[in-house]
């Protein structure tokens, strides 16, 4: 019986790490060609699956991309997480870790800028719910680090990471936010 079980164990281990290579294919894919021009069968392709493969994890494209957008949301939230700072160096240490997500996970941001512009209502809402995590968790951090005005201080760590974003996507590196000294 422990080995039938470990089996299932071992199935499950497997199909956990099948899906999270499909959510990894399918960020490439949708970074790259967007969510119109992207198809299933690119995903599957990109993965080293059949495309029928791909709908055991997802039943449509849309559930796909809502998983690859609530994976790119939950990744800055750890590592936002894991920001530990003095009060004086928060800021900065925010901006750091937000500056490597960009370089680490390109294809997630990338992934982001698009999940901005498609008017499907499950994108939308997946979009919506991610910015509103992201932006509590910030402006908690702040507020529990005692920073002055930590509304303000979030809006604006939030518009500059979205000005990041398109500075990245358009590889416009010389629109990229300037930091005051000490906040770098």
């Amino acid at each position: 019986m422990a080995r039938e079980s470990g089996r299932t164990a071992e199935g499950e281990a497997a199909s956990v790490s099948r899906r999270e290579e499909i959510l990894e294919a399918a960020v490439c894919v949708f970074a790259q060609w967007g969510y119109y021009k992207a198809t299933t069968a690119h995903v599957a392709e990109k993965a080293g699956i059949s495309q029928p493969y791909v709908f055991k994890f997802f039943k449509t494209k849309e559930e796909l991309f809502t998983a690859a957008l609530q994976q790119a949301f939950g990744r800055i939230r750890r590592v936002f997480d894991g920001v530990q700072a003095p009060r004086e160096a928060l800021l900065g240490e925010m901006i750091a870790a937000y500056e490597g997500l960009m370089t680490t996970h390109h294809q997630e941001i990338v992934l982001q800028v698009h999940g901005q512009t498609i008017p499907e209502e499950g994108i939308r809402e997946t979009m919506r719910t991610g910015l509103r995590e992201v932006w509590a968790q910030v402006e908690n951090k702040f507020r529990e680090a005692g920073l002055p005005d930590p509304e303000v201080l979030t809006s604006t760590f939030m518009a500059n990471g979205m000005l990041c974003h398109v500075s990245a996507v358009l590889g416009m590196p010389e629109i990229k936010p300037v930091h005051k000294a000490g906040t770098q």
